[in-house]
């Protein structure tokens, strides 16, 4: 009986085996799919609406305390003057605070031979704000503004869109002619017939990228403010575009 047993299952086993390499088996010489594949690169300019600024202020002393007062104290002069000025609530956002020791440093003439132990000798806080402004007429005198009140670590501007979806489907309109035509050229050039469209890839979207110095937008601004130039913005996409070929 219990060869019986074995037998059938083997039999079983060795029919599955069978059909399940005719139903997954493919002719050696089949033909692969005949296509076409091209990229095309969409490029759109348009000028920023938005100015990003990290501002900070930097303080220190000897006791923690004394430097945690005197750093809020610079940066509510900060917030309320950009509060006045107009920046929303919104656009105001805490991007980094920290507290640390400050330590000795080796005298010049110390020798290297000798050890040194550093000592704690003060305090340092940070406290950075990233500020979003809107009205780019305003970003060089909210720059000296802020740096009048107290604020000594400042970085930026870095110049963005606040919506930059119309700028990329127009990029990416831009890029799927370039691959029609890239396509019918290829095509005419090599004597074949483009069938239906097989696939459209979006390859790439770059962010916004500033252009080079040429075309900038100068901001009018008070002689007293800080010089800025606002420029021009990229907006690039890939597209890649496959055709089945005619017979």
């Amino acid at each position: 009986m219990m060869r019986s047993r074995l037998g059938v299952g083997a039999m079983l086993a060795t029919l599955a085996v069978l059909f399940g390499s005719a139903a997954g088996a493919q002719p050696q010489d089949a033909p692969s799919e005949r296509l076409l594949t091209v990229t095309g690169e969409g490029n759109v300019h348009g000028a920023p609406d938005i100015a990003l600024i990290t501002l900070g202020v930097v303080s220190e002393a000897s006791a923690a305390r004394d430097a945690l007062s005197a750093n809020s104290q610079s940066m509510n002069r900060i917030l309320a003057a950009l509060k006045e000025d107009g920046s929303e609530l919104r656009d105001l956002q805490t991007s980094g605070f920290s507290v640390e020791p400050i330590y000795s440093q080796p005298p010049a003439d110390q020798n290297a031979s000798e050890p040194f132990q550093a000592q704690i000798v003060g305090y340092r806080v940070r406290n950075n704000l990233t500020l979003r402004i809107r009205d780019l007429q305003k970003v060089g005198t909210l720059l000296d503004k802020v740096v009048t009140l107290g604020a000594n670590s400042i970085s930026g501007p870095t110049f963005t869109v606040d919506n930059p979806t119309p700028l990329e489907d127009e990029a990416r309109r831009a890029a799927v002619a370039e691959a029609l035509r890239k396509g019918k050229l290829y095509a005419a050039a090599a004597g074949i017939t483009l069938g239906p469209i097989f696939r459209i890839d979006e390859g790439y979207v770059q962010p916004p990228q500033p252009i080079a110095p040429g075309a900038m937008m100068r901001m009018d601004a008070a002689p007293s403010s800080v010089p800025i130039e606002g420029g021009e913005l990229t907006f690039q996409v890939t597209v890649t575009v496959s055709w089945r070929l005619a017979d």
